[in-house]
């Protein structure tokens, strides 16, 4: 809507996870070496914590860009609260091979279904495939009979290494839980946690989104957002990328509807009022 106002190809604010977008702060790009190596080594399991709209399901994405898709067998768990053990093996076992899906009834019980996993990942191996399994919103988890599920997955391995491999990622009381858990808790070698951005972070951040979504286009005036302007927003969304993206997107549209081609902190002020911006 405002894209060719601002020169821009298109909208540089979305709360989507886009690999293209992620700015790799210290703390991102620390997160993401070491979550990478989870994978690449086969070291079996790696949490990632972070307060909520920090990045963690963004910089997961980038992880299976960076690895490649081709060298990979993935499972995406987007909701893992909603679901009973049988259930996980289930939804895990339809992303790395839906044709290795049970469909009697005697083989949707657990046991059956492990067998089935096991194989599946075993051939995925013999293919020249890793197995990675990303339950994102881990937080989210109730039952501990579902950690002990994952716990369980991770005895599938060789002498050499692990067939599977484990990402977590949840906000910050996913750790206590876990930590509840000595014997899981016991098998996860590397952490991580992702905090708000810095204040003098959010302006490098702002320019990354705006150049990836302005690049080869030409015409309109680029959006630039100066210090005073950065304050502003870091003041009103303490750094939080998702609550950034949210009040720079309307900052754009308000001014395309102002037919300004300037953003100042009058604009800023007056969009976190009228849209109500939290």
């Amino acid at each position: 809507m405002y894209e060719k106002h601002w020169g821009l190809k298109e909208k540089p604010f979305g709360n989507t996870p886009d690999p293209r977008y992620l700015y790799l702060s210290p703390q991102h790009e620390d997160a993401l070496m070491k979550l990478t190596y989870v994978v690449a080594s086969g070291l079996g399991c790696g949490l990632l914590t972070g307060v909520f709209g920090c990045g963690k399901t963004l910089l997961s994405r980038v992880i299976l860009r960076d690895l490649g898709e081709q060298r990979f067998c993935w499972a995406y768990v987007s909701n893992p609260s909603l679901v009973e053990p049988a259930e996980l093996i289930r939804a895990i076992l339809r992303s790395l091979n839906p044709q290795s899906l049970p469909e009697k009834k005697t083989e949707l019980l657990i046991d059956p279904l492990l067998e089935k996993l096991y194989d599946t990942i075993v051939e995925n191996t013999r293919e020249g495939k890793g197995n990675v399994v990303i339950i994102d919103e881990a937080h989210t988890i109730d039952n501990v009979k579902i950690f002990e599920q994952l716990r369980l997955i991770l005895n599938f391995q060789t002498e050499e290494k692990f067939l599977i491999n484990l990402l977590l990622l949840g906000q910050p009381e996913l750790k206590a839980k876990i930590d509840a858990l000595k014997s899981f808790s016991q098998r996860i070698p590397i952490r991580c946690h992702l905090g708000a951005l810095e204040e003098q972070e959010l302006a490098k951040y702002i320019a990354h989104r705006i150049e990836v979504a302005s690049e080869d286009v030409s015409g309109g005036t680029v959006p630039f957002f100066n210090k005073d302007v950065v304050r502003i927003i870091f003041e009103h969304t303490g750094g939080l990328p998702r609550k950034i993206n949210t009040l720079c997107d309307f900052v754009l549209l308000s001014g395309f509807a102002k037919g300004v081609n300037q953003i100042d902190c009058e604009l800023v002020r007056s969009v976190i009022k009228e849209f109500n911006v939290t």
